[in-house]
């Protein structure tokens, strides 16, 4: 009969009742106990069995009867037995058959137990041992080896076998002879080579060595995905044993390895499959791509793996057990090793273990070695400029934070110079609670149902659909995240600011702390204004810092007022009367690099604060600022004379100083160090006529145009490459650290002098007969008496 019952289908299932439920899953648990506890009782049993059989290291009958302690029982036996004499024949003939059965025999008789011990329940510990078989010291004992038990009705019957003894005596002769033969081999004398032979042959082995190096890199590159294994032999050439070859062919390796990676690295980041994942059943392309990045990744994370412990050999000192490479070689393997992660830092920030690498470089940028810091520095640094997102720079920054606060601030100041480098130009300001609240696009399923009809659920559908399609167009939800990410990350290194600012105002650290403030403090909140400028105006007070240092500090201030600062009502006298009392700091020599930070400054304060400053103000730093353009070399000049242009054209009634009279009371006081009060509107600029006269083109343009009070437009006008520039800009371009005129000076052509053969043409003939007789005539040397001279003329 055809079996009709059905399946249960999901629903009927999904009606069953909870009580069943539960009841079937203890049943399957209660079923699952018993099953392992049954398991461990036998288990149990086993290891009893073995126990027993170990303890108890049964003997054949045979063995049992020659030994001397069974004899000495036996005959105790037959004292306490009764006289064969008194046996009837009957009973001795049974009891010699019965000793023939196979029922004796297959009872052990290592154990002295008798056959009805179960009666003897009372039997003394002491007696049992007492009757136990001595053995003689001198049998030697057998090892046995266990095998596993049989198991039958009766119960568990181990098992064991004779160790077989080696015959020791005949092993050590062998052991012997083949010694002495190696003894004979080795006494052969090798070949002496000389040292051009054995370069020779170093040239061949690292040849054979390059060789197989390019064979394995360029198959793998080929083909990676069929290949890939390859790159295990590859990578076990990293572990080079000949002690000739071996420090050259690891760092090709190392090379190799690192620029195969770089090339075939997928542009993603691959994930470990999921249990369900490798349970499913896919293509054979899919199953081979799979097998590539399995492969692909565990490479890659050995490799990094060896370039880490051979950065971590060189830096404990720590010599291999097999001696192939010297601890000076280290050093170079070392730097090779730190090229390579320098390299895959900036290559695959996308891919896997990328974090790993930042962690091991970031602490290589404080290292003792100028070469490798500089490396990890440079990398650091590349890696900033092209990283768009900002993934990696929020890592990085990170670790350095980290690391400057383990190290307690003492760290090299190119550690945090990196920051500098930055692509942070905006960041999520502080939003009300309103725009803080997250606005909802799309409606929910239970709004639709509740809300739409059915025609208008599928069209607020389609439209949801195009509103999602449009906005991963337009890329918002990207410019989204790389705002967050750049929040997180300046968030770090402002923490970091403030710490060094709080805790290590006297730390070398404390002008690169300073310039980066000068660089983002237009993105800090306002919450940190007042504190931060008094923490600013105290350090300048203290006279702890440097020159450079203090200008960064007044550059710093005035971004954080030029900013979100606009709104706070402070007015920054002090910072503008220090930059004005320490001007005159800057000369021809080492200072005049701060000049381009001295220009940033001015065009802070005053270009973009132009309502806030006072016409004195104004007049006395373009007073001071022309007396300085004569101090200091033609690039500085030239951006002086560039902010002075800015002044005039930005402040009304700048061209006072172009007129000799006098403008109001008193009389102007150069060594006063109050701009605003050294009447400054009672002086001219009288600088400009010097500056008329530089040997430097582009300064005698700029004095002219100023003399002719900045025109835009004219014959006084400047040209379009000088007018369109901003100071800094002019600054840099005419920099002279090649120690070369900037612009190059016109080479001068000398002119040609025209040679004449005969001079008869420019002389009388009188005096020309009077010069040939002179040079024919022979004239007699005297020696010459200046001191007879001296008297005649003394007595006269």
């Amino acid at each position: 009969r055809k079996n009709t019952k059905r399946v249960p289908s999901f629903r009927k299932l999904l009606r069953t009742s909870q009580i069943k439920l539960d009841n079937k899953l203890k049943n399957k648990q209660y079923k699952q106990k018993s099953a392992a506890k049954k398991y461990r009782k036998e288990q149990k049993k086993l290891r009893e069995a073995v126990r027993d059989a170990i303890s108890r290291k049964p003997f054949p009958l045979e063995e049992c009867k020659k030994k001397q302690v069974a004899r000495k029982w036996e005959e105790k036996e037959e004292e306490d037995a009764l006289p064969l004499d008194m046996m009837d024949e009957d009973d001795l003939k049974l009891m010699e058959d019965l000793a023939q059965k196979a029922s004796f025999l297959t009872r052990d008789l290592s154990s002295n137990e008798p056959v009805h011990i179960k009666k003897r329940k009372h039997e003394s510990v002491i007696e049992k041992y007492e009757k136990m078989p001595r053995r003689l010291q001198t049998e030697p004992e057998k090892e046995l080896i266990h095998l596993l038990p049989i198991k039958d009705k009766s119960g568990i019957i181990p098992q064991a076998v004779e160790k077989p003894v080696l015959n020791i005596a005949h092993d050590e002769e062998e052991d012997t002879e083949d010694m002495e033969e190696a003894e004979d081999f080795n006494e052969e004398p090798l070949p002496v080579l000389t040292p051009e032979e054995m370069a020779a042959q170093r040239r061949q082995k690292l040849q054979e060595r390059k060789m197989h190096i390019a064979a394995l890199a360029s198959a793998i590159l080929s083909e990676p995905d069929s290949n890939i294994k390859k790159l295990k032999e590859l990578r076990a050439m990293l572990m080079e044993q000949d002690p000739n070859v071996a420090v050259i062919v690891r760092k090709l390796v190392m090379v190799s390895l690192m620029e195969i990676f770089k090339d075939i690295a997928p542009s993603y980041k691959i994930r470990p499959l999921t249990e369900a994942e490798k349970a499913t059943k896919v293509k054979k392309e899919t199953q081979k791509l799979r097998e590539f990045e399995e492969g692909l990744v565990s490479q890659y994370k050995f490799y990094l793996e060896n370039l880490e412990q051979t950065i971590k050999d060189w830096k404990q000192r720590k010599l291999k057990k097999s001696n192939v490479i010297s601890l000076k070689a280290y050093k170079g393997l070392a730097e090779v090793a730190v090229k390579c992660l320098c390299e895959l830092l900036v290559a695959l920030p996308h891919f896997n273990f990328h974090n790993n690498i930042i962690v091991l470089i970031v602490p290589l940028m404080n290292d003792p070695s100028k070469m490798i810091s500089e490396l990890c520095v440079e990398a650091v640094k590349k890696l900033f400029k092209q990283d768009k997102l900002g993934y990696a720079s929020l890592g990085v920054v990170k670790v350095i934070s980290g690391l400057v606060r383990g190290r307690n601030y003492d760290v090299r100041p190119e550690v945090l110079k990196v920051f500098l480098h930055l692509r942070i130009k905006e960041v999520e300001l502080q939003k009300d609670s309103e725009d803080i609240a997250p606005k909802k696009k799309f409606m929910t399923y239970k709004e639709k149902r509740k809300n739409l009809s059915r025609m208008q659920r599928k069209w607020k559908k389609a439209e949801e659909k195009l509103e999602r399609e449009l906005l991963e167009a337009e890329a918002s939800e990207s410019k989204q995240k790389k705002l967050k990410l750049h929040t997180e990350t300046l968030n770090i290194v402002f923490v970091t600011y403030f710490r060094i600012l709080k805790k290590a105002q006297k730390s070398p650290l404390l002008p690169a702390v300073l310039e980066g403030l000068a660089k983002f403090a237009h993105l800090i909140n306002v919450e940190f204004f007042d504190d931060l400028l008094i923490v600013l105006h105290s350090l300048i007070a203290s006279g702890d810092l440097s020159y450079r240092e203090s200008l960064h500090c007044v550059l710093s201030a005035f971004h954080i007022l030029s900013g979100q600062g606009d709104v706070l009502n402070i007015d920054p006298m002090k910072f503008y009367t220090h930059l004005y009392k320490t001007l005159f700091s800057l000369h021809a020599g080492g200072t005049n690099e701060d000049i381009g930070i001295v220009l940033q400054c001015l065009d802070v304060m005053f270009a973009k604060r132009r309502k806030q400053v006072s016409q004195q103000r104004a007049l006395a730093f373009l007073k001071r600022l022309s007396i300085l353009a004569l101090h200091v070399l033609p690039n500085s000049s030239v951006g002086i004379l560039a902010t002075n242009r800015l002044f005039m054209q930005t402040f009304p009634r700048m061209d006072l100083l172009l007129d000799n009279e006098s403008q109001g009371s008193g009389v102007y006081l150069p060594e006063l160090d109050e701009p605003e009060h050294c009447n400054a509107q009672n002086t001219a600029l009288w600088e400009l006529h010097l500056l008329q006269r530089h040997y430097h083109p582009t300064v005698q343009k700029f004095a002219s145009h100023l003399i002719a009070g900045a025109p835009t437009e004219g014959s006084g006008a400047l040209p379009l490459d000088l007018s369109q520039r901003s100071a800094t800009e002019l600054f840099e371009t005419y920099c002279m650290k090649g120690m070369t005129f900037n612009p190059p000076v016109a080479s001068v052509t000398t002119r040609r002098k025209d040679t004449f053969l005969q001079m008869d043409t420019f002389v009388d003939e009188e005096l020309n007969k009077q010069l040939q007789q002179h040079v024919s005539e022979t004239v007699a040397h005297k020696p010459l008496d200046f001191a007879k001279h001296l008297k005649e003329s003394s007595l006269a």
